[in-house]
C-alpha cells in the first residue's frame, strides 16, 4: 500500500529539492560559462558579454592554440606525473601509517595518533613550511645529484614526495581498519599469513571503499595544486617542471587584464585580451577533462568510504 505523504514532508520536499537545483545550477555554471568562452568571439569575450552560451561568431582559434601549445602539453605531462606518482606514493605510506596506528598492540600507540591529530589542530606556517620544503629539496639534491643546489634535480619528485602529507586521509583509513573484524585478521594468522599478507589479502580488499575515496581526495588536490608548486619550482627557476595549473596561472597573469602585459608564447604572440581570455579557458576546459572522466567512476565509493572511514565504533 502507498503511504500518504503528510503535507509537512511534501512541503519539505519541495524545499529541499528546491535548493538541491539551485546548488547543482550553481556548481554546473562555471564549465558551461567556461566553455561559452573557449568559443565566443573573442569581441564578446573582451566586452564580456557571455551570460550562459557562446556570443558572437563561433571560433575554434583559442582550442587550436592550446592544442598547439608545447608549454602547455609540457606542463600537462608534469601534472599527469604528479597526480599519477603522487598519489601512488600517498596511498602507500597512508595505508602503512594507517595500518600500523591501528593496531593496540602498536608501543606507544596514543602518542603517535595525538601527534597526527596535533597536526590537524596547529599548523607550523606558510615560511616553516617553505624552508621544509627547500631544506628537503637540498637533501635530495645532495643523494641524487651529490649537491645542495635544488636546481640540480627534477623538483617534480619534491612535489612528489614532500607535499603528500595529509593527516586527515590518513586518520580515514585509520578508522577503517578498526572496522575490519579482528577474528578475520586471527583467522589468517592461523592459516599462516604474514603481516603484509594480512594487510594485503585482508585489510585493503575490506576497505576498497574508503582507499578509493582517499585516493579521490589525493589525486584531486595533487592536479589542482599550484601554490607550493609554483613557490619550489619558481624559486630554482625550473618553468619546465611547472604543472599544469602553475602554468595556467602565469598565462593569465602574464596575457590577460590583471597586468595588462602581453608575453609570446609557443603558438603566436597574444596581442589581444578577448583573445588571451579565450586561450585561457580553453586551458581550463582541457585541465577538467581527466578530473570529470574519473570522478564518475568512483563516486559510488565516496560516500561509502566516508562513512566506514569517518565513523569509529
Amino acid at each position: 500500500m502507498k503511504r500518504k505523504i503528510e503535507v509537512s514532508e511534501l512541503i519539505f520536499k519541495i524545499i529541499a529539492y528546491f535548493f538541491l537545483i539551485v546548488f547543482a545550477a550553481l556548481c554546473i555554471y562555471p564549465l558551461i560559462f567556461a566553455l561559452s568562452s573557449m568559443f565566443s568571439s573573442f569581441d564578446a569575450v573582451r566586452n564580456n558579454e557571455i551570460v550562459l552560451w557562446p556570443t558572437g561568431k563561433l571560433q575554434i582559434e583559442a582550442a587550436k592554440y592550446v592544442f598547439n601549445s608545447s608549454r602547455f602539453w609540457v606542463s600537462y605531462s608534469n601534472t599527469l606525473f604528479v597526480t599519477f606518482i603522487g598519489t601512488i606514493w600517498c596511498l602507500i605510506y597512508s595505508i602503512l601509517g594507517a595500518y600500523a596506528l591501528s593496531k593496540k598492540r602498536l608501543m606507544g600507540r596514543h602518542g603517535w595518533n595525538f601527534f597526527l591529530v596535533f597536526t590537524m589542530w596547529f599548523s607550523a606556517g606558510v615560511v616553516p613550511q617553505f624552508l621544509n620544503y627547500q631544506s628537503t629539496g637540498r637533501v635530495m639534491a645532495t643523494i641524487f645529484a651529490g649537491s645542495t643546489n635544488m636546481s640540480d634535480i627534477d623538483l617534480k619528485w619534491l612535489i612528489v614526495l614532500a607535499m603528500g602529507m595529509n593527516p586527515p586521509n590518513i586518520v580515514l583509513l585509520r578508522n577503517s581498519f578498526e572496522g575490519v573484524p579482528s577474528e578475520i585478521e586471527e583467522a589468517a594468522r592461523i592459516d599462516g599469513a604474514t603481516e603484509l599478507q594480512i594487510l594485503t589479502k585482508v585489510y585493503i580488499p575490506m576497505s576498497k571503499a574508503t582507499i578509493a575515496t582517499v585516493a579521490l581526495f589525493f589525486g584531486i588536490s595533487r592536479w589542482n595544486g599550484y601554490f607550493w608548486a609554483y613557490k619550489v619550482t619558481n624559486a630554482a627557476g625550473q618553468n619546465y617542471s611547472w604543472p599544469v595549473q602553475v602554468y595556467m596561472r602565469d598565462f593569465i597573469q602574464l596575457n590577460t587584464a590583471l597586468t595588462g602585459k602581453y608575453s609570446v608564447d609557443d603558438a603566436w604572440e597574444v596581442a589581444d585580451i578577448g583573445k588571451a581570455t579565450s586561450i585561457a579557458y580553453a586551458m581550463v576546459v582541457f585541465a577538467m577533462i581527466p578530473i570529470l572522466v574519473i570522478y564518475p567512476f568512483i563516486q559510488k565509493y565516496f560516500a561509502k568510504g566516508v562513512n566506514m572511514g569517518g565513523v569509529k565504533e
